[in-house]
């Protein structure tokens, strides 16, 4: 985990590759038949998919590093690791996504689509980070829908 007083960047100019590279966690690209990346903390290497694109693995980089901060570890729980998963994609969609650079390109593009691409953001990790800020995790957040609307 950075420090508090280590500032990161967020937005368009987060570069999980330089933080794994400070971290100084190899990144190893190989064939991958059913994931985009996997974090192995006894290694301290993580491992992609070959052939993403670039938007692609950033993002699969910014997932992974979260599991690097967050010292996650292979389990056998399936619960846990879904837990873990969901917040990986969390975490890193809100550093992926400023909302400064959320509402600018909100501005013009036509779809979520073409927002993404102007993020340098996958479509899922762009849902991940509006979905966040629609409220979902929010501690205040009513449950069970509008009491008013029924």
């Amino acid at each position: 985990m950075p420090s508090p007083t280590q500032l990161i960047e967020t937005g368009l100019h987060y570069a999980p590759a330089d933080i794994l590279d400070d971290l100084g966690i190899r990144v190893v690209h190989t064939w991958l038949r059913d994931t985009w990346g996997a974090w192995s903390r006894d290694r301290r290497t993580i491992v992609i998919a070959s052939g993403l694109s670039p938007v692609q693995e950033r993002c699969v980089l910014a997932h992974e590093l979260e599991h690097v901060w967050a010292d996650d570890s292979d389990c056998d729980d399936q619960i846990q690791t879904l837990r873990q998963e969901r917040r990986a994609d969390l975490e890193a969609a809100r550093k992926l996504v400023a909302i400064s650079d959320l509402a600018e390109v909100a501005q013009w593009a036509p779809d979520v689509y073409s927002a993404a691409g102007e993020l340098r953001v996958t479509e899922r990790l762009l849902q991940v980070r509006l979905h966040d800020l629609r409220g979902e995790g929010w501690p205040w957040r009513l449950q069970g829908g509008s009491r008013i609307a029924g």
